[in-house]
């Protein structure tokens, strides 16, 4: 059984590095060991969008749609990392010899498509001290171990909910996971997927609630330098059962993970199709100063109220000045594809805002003065 094995990882891992280098240049199917000053980690969900992105500021996409050598290639020649998603149900990996042939088929995989690491997104509940909450654990960090010997200088990220309070009910070892991997992406959106207080449509990451959880985590004794703050370049749509003059939309109750209300109650909406729906709505844009985010109001076909929250230029580089402030290691979104790439000249400047807002200048004059001081 053992020879049998042995056999086949042999066999994989010749397969694997006599692949032919799909790119232009052999040098750019090399893992990228570059470290950046400030991480721009895009989300990408397939599809060529990835053309429009503004590369002087991307430094990690993790390819979420159809492998995509032209992307790959085309990120390596900016510098940037490709890393592949990795995804598991956790009771499959309680058992260690599935876990490490997970493990060792994902590494396989990265070097098969001349990657440079992996996101974990593992978005399951998990109870403390379970078997899943340890074979998490384990998963992390042997997947780090694992990816850093086979492809050096390869990065290691995992996906976090925007608090570290057993949100959705995942109770994770957060800093045991942050100590072993590279980075945390937290997933500061879908804020409101328990709503425990009113059912009414709120913002989908508001200010103080989102920042608020950054200093919980760090007061876990995680590095700065380990998280990623991720905002929404998408909103949520709520149609209203009520909608009072004060502007409050009273939403139907959907329940999720115990909560009596949740965001699942409205759709999710791109702000690509935000921005041209605002056009055509009874508000136009608005702004809730408690909450520091956008919203509008709109109606449907059949004369109802829906209310729309979502982030901005606005609302994102307020995020972005506290990310600077408490020195995290960058910003990055989900997902790159949801902006409006068309020619269309207004769309381009709302575009160009965007990415704009993921590092204003005083990150971009930070991250230069780091990067002299190498």
């Amino acid at each position: 059984m053992w020879i049998t094995l042995s056999l086949f990882v042999l066999t994989l891992t010749v397969q694997v590095w006599s692949n032919a280098c799909p790119c232009a240049r052999e040098e750019l199917c090399l893992p990228v060991r570059s470290q950046p000053a400030f991480e721009v980690f895009v989300f990408d969900v397939g599809k060529k969008a990835w053309k429009f992105y503004d590369w002087t500021k991307v430094t990690t996409v993790a390819a979420f749609g159809e492998y995509d050598a032209e992307l790959m290639c085309y990120a390596h020649s900016k510098g940037a990392r490709v890393v592949l998603k990795g995804d598991v149900p956790l009771s499959y990996i309680v058992d260690p010899v599935n876990r490490t042939a997970w493990i060792q088929e994902k590494v396989q995989l990265a070097k098969s498509r001349f990657m440079d690491g992996i996101n974990i997104d593992v978005e399951q509940a998990v109870e403390t001290g379970s078997p899943e909450y340890y074979a998490l654990t384990a998963l992390v960090k042997e997947t780090t171990e694992n990816f850093h010997t086979e492809i050096p200088g390869s990065q290691v990220s995992f996906d976090v909910a925007w608090s570290p309070k057993c949100i959705d009910k995942r109770c994770y070892d957060y800093l045991a996971i942050a100590q072993s991997c590279d980075l945390l992406f937290v997933m500061s959106y879908d804020e409101q997927s328990q709503i425990w207080g009113d059912c009414i449509a709120m913002a989908n990451a508001p200010f103080n609630q989102t920042l608020t959880a950054y200093d919980q985590y760090i007061s876990m004794n995680i590095e700065p330098k380990k998280l990623v703050m991720g905002v929404p370049w998408y909103g949520y749509d709520y149609s209203c059962l009520n909608f009072t003059k004060e502007g409050i939309c009273t939403i139907p109750k959907v329940p999720f993970r115990g909560a009596p209300c949740s965001d699942a109650s409205g759709k999710q909406i791109p702000y690509s199709i935000m921005m041209k729906q605002i056009n055509s709505s009874i508000s136009g844009r608005l702004w809730d100063e408690n909450q520091r985010a956008p919203y509008y109001n709109y109606k449907d076909t059949e004369g109802r109220v829906h209310q729309v929250w979502y982030d901005d230029p606005e609302s994102i580089a307020l995020k972005a000045a506290y990310v600077a402030q408490r020195g995290l290691k960058g910003m990055g979104m989900w997902n790159g594809n949801l902006l409006d790439y068309s020619s269309d000249p207004i769309a381009q400047q709302r575009t160009v805002d965007m990415w704009n807002a993921l590092t204003p200048s005083e990150h971009r004059e930070s991250a230069a003065v780091l990067s002299q001081t190498e």
